[in-house]
């Protein structure tokens, strides 16, 4: 893109998505173009089908075309809330794929990566997502390299795990269409302070699940989500910190009133009940996925944890 050029984007909103992740794509683009004075960015409402869709908070948006007969644009931004592996949409695949070959790219917030995956949009590409999806996604696309990272931007394919991340992306964004500048003055108008590094962007969500503070409970938290499956032992936590097994030790306790032993068991429990929650995964491969090495010793800590046994979990 040149300055020269409007930069499209087309907005997909799946039914029951998150207003606040669709605002977030939107008004950057708005504000970016009053601050310039100038025309940067235009934006269309694209349905799956004809006609309105309706929000999570029940508010009904129209759209501008439907994707049967979509319009080319640069971006294509996929908006979905947490039934995203469920939707069906023909028509919108293979209009996204009419667009990529023209050179478009395509992006999702919130759950949408479910869509972009099961069509093939994001092989070869890294992406994240909601914190809640991330297991079930990465149980059904074990070959995709997802990220716990509050939004990631990977040549033609960008992604964010909703809500105020979706804004972030958007400033980051701006800041390559348009310079570091254009983007501050976005932030700025939003009364916002954008993340710049990428070790912000990984901790952001941590952070922000948590409420913990303390920055290097946070790393060894980020690095417990990424290990569910292998399950490393706290010497080997602190090794990779650069710190001692003592000092991690009395820092988790000050943070979290708990152990790091204690908090990762209580990390893999809860992953446990996502993934059972929210994908056809057995109990068995739950088991395993979630660092236990037998289905007896899971089964009694989940239910001592959650107070019903793992096959309960899916009648709830």
């Amino acid at each position: 893109m040149t300055k020269n050029d409007v930069i499209t984007y087309a907005i997909v909103p799946l039914p029951g998505f998150p207003m606040m992740a669709f605002s977030s794509i939107i008004e950057p683009l708005r504000a970016a173009n009053t601050l310039a004075r100038s025309t940067l960015y235009r934006w269309i409402i694209v349905g799956t089908e004809p006609g309105t869709v309706l929000a999570s908070n029940g508010i009904v948006i129209p759209t501008d075309a439907a994707a049967i007969d979509g319009p080319s644009a640069d971006r294509i931004v996929i908006c979905s809330g947490g039934d995203a592996e469920l939707v069906k949409a023909e028509h919108t695949v293979r209009w996204v794929r009419r667009c990529l070959r023209s050179g478009a790219s395509v992006g999702a917030v919130a759950d949408g990566a479910f869509f972009l995956a099961r069509a093939g949009f994001l092989d070869g590409h890294a992406c994240t997502l909601h914190w809640s999806s991330l297991p079930s996604f990465v149980e059904a696309f074990p070959l995709i390299d997802v990220r716990r990272d509050i939004y990631v931007i990977d040549r033609k394919r960008f992604t964010s795990a909703g809500g105020i991340g979706s804004l972030d992306m958007m400033l980051d964004i701006i800041g390559q269409d348009f310079g570091a500048e254009l983007a501050a003055g976005v932030a700025e108008w939003f009364v916002h302070s954008p993340l710049r590094s990428s070790v912000d962007r990984k901790l952001m969500p941590v952070r922000l699940r948590t409420g913990i503070r303390d920055q290097l409970v946070l790393s060894a938290i980020a690095i417990m989500e990424d290990t569910v499956e292998e399950r490393v032992t706290v010497s080997v936590l602190a090794g990779r910190l650069n710190v001692s097994q003592d000092r991690l030790e009395r820092a988790f306790r000050a943070a979290v009133s708990m152990s790091p032993n204690s908090y990762y068991r209580r990390l893999r429990l809860r992953r446990a009940a996502d993934l059972l929650a929210h994908s056809s995964t057995s109990v068995r491969e739950v088991s395993l996925a979630c660092g236990f090495q037998n289905v007896s010793s899971f089964g009694r800590a989940f239910k001592e944890m959650h107070g019903y046994a793992p096959r309960e979990a899916r009648r709830r």
